[in-house]
Order: C-alpha cells, then sequence, then structure tokens
C-alpha cells in the first residue's frame, strides 16, 4: 500500500524597514509558524514568495513577490494547491484580505493562516470576521509605529539636537561622533554622526549672507559666484546630485541657503513630509502612494541648543529673513499693480530662437516688451552665444501678425482655410483609447470562451465566478472609456468650422477693437506660437491649423 503523496504549499511572508526586524530572522519565524501548521495535515512547502522592503500598506497587486504569487494562480501547473501565510497582520492590511481573497477562491486555490488553525471557509463569517480583525490590528500597528517614530525623532532633534540623517547642507560636511547611542545599532559597528563646517564651502554660505544683508538680490548673487567659478552645490557634490547639471548658480540654491536655520547652530527636522495620496481616485484597491511636501514654517523641529559649529549668528540669521519677507511683500505688490494696469497680448507664447526660452514680459516708457535675459556666465557654460539682453516690441509685432491672420480669412482663402482647419483635427484614436477598446474586446472574447464552456458541461458555480469578474472589469473599462472620450477634443464637420468662422465677420476689425485680454485669449485658442530671431530682427508666427503653416514677419522696419 503506497503512502499518501504530501500536499504541495506556497509559503507568503512578508517583512520592511517599518517593521524594525532583520529580514531573514523574520522570515525564518514566519516560515517555522507556516511548517508547524500544516505538516500534521501532510503538507510541505515546494516554494516560497517573501517581500523584503515592501510596505504592509501596499496592495498585493503593488508588492513584488506577492503580485508573482497571485499571478502564480492563474497557471494551471503552478506546482501547488495551497497557500499559507507566516504571519496574517503581515501579509493583510486593512480591507486587503477582503480583496485578495476571492482571487484564491476563484482558482481554486486555499489559503492557510495559522491564526485559524488551517484552511480559510470564504463562506464562513467567524473566519472572515478574525481575518478582519487582523488587517485593523495591522493598519493600527503601522500607525502606531509612525507616531513612535515621528515622536522620537522630533525628542532627539528639540532635545538632543541629534544630525537624525539626509545629506549635510552645503557649507557642511559630516564627521564620526563614536558608537551610535542605541546598544543594538552600536553592535552592528553603527556610529553617530554630526555637521562640521566644510573649509571649501562655508566661506561662501558667509559670503551670501553678507551680500544679501549689503543689498544685493538673488540673481546678483547667483550671477556673481558664477563669474568667480565657485561650484554650485550639485557641481560640489556630485556624488549626491547626479541628477542636475550643475552648471551655474540659481536664484533658487542662493534662496534656499538664506532660509535654512542649520547655519545657526541648531538642528532642523520635519521641513518636509509625505503624504499619502490615492494613486487612482477611480479604484481605491490600488491603494495609496507617498508625495513628498514642504512643512509650513511654524511646523518644523528646532533644537534648543547649538548643536553643531554655526556659520553665522543668530541675529544675522533673522535679518535676512525680515529682509526676504518685505522683498517679497514688494514684489508681490508690484506684480498685483502691473497684472492690472500692463496687460501683455502675447503672454506665454513668444519664445527666443537662440535658447529657446519663453520671454518675459516688461513696460518702458509706457510700451510692451518682451525680454530675454541670459546672464553671460550661463550662456558660456551651456556653450550659447547668446546676447546678454533680448528685446521686441510688442506693437511692433500686433499689426503683421493680424493682418497675416486675417488674410487666410479673406473670400479667397476661406474655403481652403476651413478645409485646412478641419483636416487638422486628430483622427487617430489616442493610446488610453485604443489600450481601453482592447481591453473590452479580450473581456467579450472571455465571456464568449465562457459561455462555451458552460454549454459544454463545465461547473456552472466556477465559471459563474469566471463571468462575474469578467464583466466586472468590462464594465470598468467602459466607463474609462466613456471618461476618455468625454476629455478628448472632439471633431467638427466643415460646416461647423465654417460657422463659426462667419459668426466672427470682419476679422481684421475684430483683431483691431479687441480688448487685449480677448484678443490674448483668441491667440491662445489658435495656439500661436512665436519665435524670436534677434540676429535677422524677425519673428516666425506658427498656429495650429495644418501640420506646417507659418510666415516670417520683419519687426524691424519694413513688413
Amino acid at each position: 500500500m503506497t503512502s499518501p503523496q504530501p500536499k504541495p504549499f506556497a509559503f507568503y511572508g512578508r517583512v520592511s524597514t517599518e517593521d524594525n526586524q532583520d529580514p531573514e530572522s523574520s522570515r525564518g519565524w514566519q516560515l517555522t509558524r507556516a511548517t508547524a501548521l500544516i505538516q500534521p495535515h501532510g503538507g510541505r512547502i515546494v516554494t516560497e514568495y517573501f517581500d523584503v522592503g515592501q510596505s504592509r500598506s501596499l496592495p498585493w497587486q503593488r508588492r513584488t513577490q506577492a503580485n508573482t504569487l497571485l499571478s502564480a494562480l492563474r497557471n494551471p501547473r503552478r506546482g501547488f494547491s495551497a497557500v499559507v501565510v507566516g504571519e496574517p497582520h503581515r501579509a493583510f492590511y486593512g480591507n486587503q484580505f477582503g480583496l485578495t481573497v476571492p482571487l484564491f477562491a476563484h482558482y481554486g486555490v486555499e489559503l492557510w493562516v495559522p491564526e485559524i488553525g488551517g484552511p480559510i471557509d470564504p463562506d464562513n463569517e467567524a473566519h472572515e470576521l478574525v481575518m478582519s480583525v487582523f488587517g485593523g490590528m495591522s493598519k493600527g500597528e503601522r500607525n502606531r509605529i509612525k507616531l513612535r517614530v515621528r515622536t522620537a525623532m522630533a525628542a532627539q532633534t528639540l532635545l538632543e539636537g541629534r544630525y537624525l540623517g539626509g545629506r549635510p547642507p552645503y557649507g557642511y560636511t559630516l564627521r564620526d561622533l563614536g558608537p551610535h547611542p542605541n546598544p543594538a545599532k552600536a553592535a552592528d559597528g553603527k556610529h553617530l554622526r554630526g555637521l562640521t563646517p566644510d573649509a571649501q564651502t562655508s566661506p561662501i554660505v558667509r559670503r551670501i549672507f553678507d551680500e544679501f544683508l549689503a543689498g544685493y538680490g538673488l540673481f546678483a548673487i547667483a550671477e556673481g559666484l558664477t563669474a568667480n567659478h565657485v561650484p554650485c552645490p550639485s557641481a560640489h557634490d556630485r556624488a549626491r546630485n547626479r541628477h542636475r547639471s550643475g552648471i551655474a548658480w540659481s536664484k533658487s540654491a542662493i534662496r534656499v541657503i538664506l532660509t535654512n536655520p542649520r547655519y545657526t547652530g541648531r538642528q532642523v527636522w520635519n521641513k518636509q513630509r509625505t503624504d499619502e495620496v490615492l494613486l487612482d481616485v477611480d479604484d481605491v484597491a490600488l491603494g495609496h502612494t507617498g508625495v513628498m511636501r514642504w512643512n509650513a514654517r511654524d511646523k518644523w523641529v528646532v533644537s534648543k541648543e547649538i548643536t553643531h559649529p554655526p556659520l553665522i549668528d543668530d541675529e544675522t540669521f533673522e535679518q535676512a529673513q525680515a529682509l526676504l519677507t518685505r522683498r517679497a511683500r514688494a514684489v508681490d505688490r508690484q506684480e498685483r499693480q502691473r497684472r492690472a494696469r500692463n496687460p501683455y497680448v502675447f503672454r506665454g507664447m513668444i519664445y527666443c530662437a537662440v535658447c529657446q526660452r519663453r520671454m518675459q514680459g516688461q513696460y518702458n516708457h509706457g510700451a510692451a516688451y518682451y525680454r530675454c535675459r541670459f546672464p553671460q556666465e550661463y550662456a558660456l557654460a551651456n556653450e550659447v552665444e547668446h546676447p546678454r539682453n533680448v528685446y521686441l516690441r510688442e506693437d511692433a509685432l500686433t499689426d503683421p501678425l493680424d493682418e497675416w491672420l486675417a488674410s487666410a480669412f479673406t473670400p479667397d482663402h476661406l474655403d481652403q482655410t476651413i478645409t485646412a482647419m478641419c483636416d487638422a483635427q486628430p483622427t487617430d484614436t489616442t493610446p488610453q483609447t485604443a489600450a481601453t477598446q482592447a481591453t473590452i474586446a479580450a473581456c467579450d472574447a472571455k465571456l464568449a470562451q465562457y459561455r462555451a464552456a458552460l454549454d459544454a458541461g463545465a461547473d456552472p458555480a466556477l465559471v459563474t465566478g469566471w463571468i462575474t469578474q469578467t464583466q466586472a472589469e468590462r464594465t470598468r473599462a467602459e466607463t474609462d472609456l466613456q471618461t476618455t472620450q468625454q476629455t478628448e477634443p472632439r471633431r467638427m464637420s466643415h460646416s461647423q468650422i465654417a460657422d463659426l468662422v462667419r459668426a466672427l465677420g470682419d476679422i481684421v476689425a475684430v483683431l483691431r477693437d479687441a480688448d487685449p485680454d480677448d484678443k490674448a485669449e483668441v491667440y491662445r485658442q489658435l495656439g500661436l506660437r512665436l519665435t524670436y530671431q534677434t540676429e535677422t530682427q524677425t519673428v516666425r508666427a506658427a498656429v495650429d491649423l495644418s501640420a506646417h503653416r507659418g510666415v516670417m514677419v520683419r519687426v524691424r522696419g519694413g513688413t
């Protein structure tokens, strides 16, 4: 008489940094619990799925090993007939059990949990209640861990002034302060580190504060440092800034230094936070994703005592903050006045042909100009021959441009223009729409196969579950398709475009007499883009009427 074959199991476990445990020891503990559960029933583990570093808040579909396990369920030759988890509160978080167990039931794979004492019965209310409790416990445990960690870090910053990691600010470097105060981390050879002034960059920080308080602006300071060949922060520390070009100093880099209280010798924490936002508001089952955001200044945690050598004193820092605040208020006031008094017809539409940047509006002697200011140091660093200032007067461009636009709507050219506008409308289906339509077609094919399986005598209960799941998938795809089609631009017929154009009447008069804001809106609706070539003093004007339509307009002299 032959002995029965052992039942093959797959094992799933998970551990992450938020659990504060060694991955290998945690895996061994969970594997031991799973083995102890299935051995008396003749089970043995034939394959393992263990997620390391994956947060429990991630749904199974977004965890690397868990998603691989779900994919294996679809394979009839998967090699196992049941799955055992080591610890349910590590495997399931919140409502994840209710979203995952139907897949096991659908593919006929048992799910074993030590706390249940065997396989879970999807129709057993007690089993579902127990697993829901574990999901809630898991969510509560994670929240408690986050609260304890944040409270400890705030206390260590406020009371001890401890350096909590991250890149050192420009002007400082790290030094070794001896073994870590945590005995467990010290046993692993970890050391505590602190900030010490960098001999090369700390004088630059003092220079920035001195020049700013002496009346220099952020741009002037940045331009002076670049001209003196002082490496900017990303160029000084390339190992931590490979994603940045490191070409020259910027105003934002100067502002960050001027607003960093660490230069007073105090430690700062909680300048940023991580908010959890829904990955997809239309499918909450996909879970959340972390988004880094800046905290308000009153949320920062600053140490009470000086913890590292200061580069500036408190009085200098406060003077710099007060000056920044006054300048910001003055700029905001001037900006509001300028917007109310000085409208720009071509705002955001004029580009410099040399550097391809948008030109900025500026009023001089009551006339509107567009300027591209490009520091010489930036031009040299980028190997671009760019004049220091490029100016274009607005009224030198308005009339020739309006005449060019109006020429397309004269009786001789009107029909040709309307045809071009009609042909220029998008005809191809977007990739998102095509993918959604493919999903719907695949669901229809599956439904046809399932109905054929029913006619062939397949298990009605099993096939009905498949049909329900596929129909739900098809419904979601149809909803996505409707949403996409509502946001996509609709094609207009030749007659509809002709009616709109004729309703405008005399285009020349409309453009000439229109309010500047209304005229600017007309240009935006046309998709107008103007590129100014300073060497030839010409502007290339293009609108999105067809694949290519443009004109060269002389703005210094004749048209």
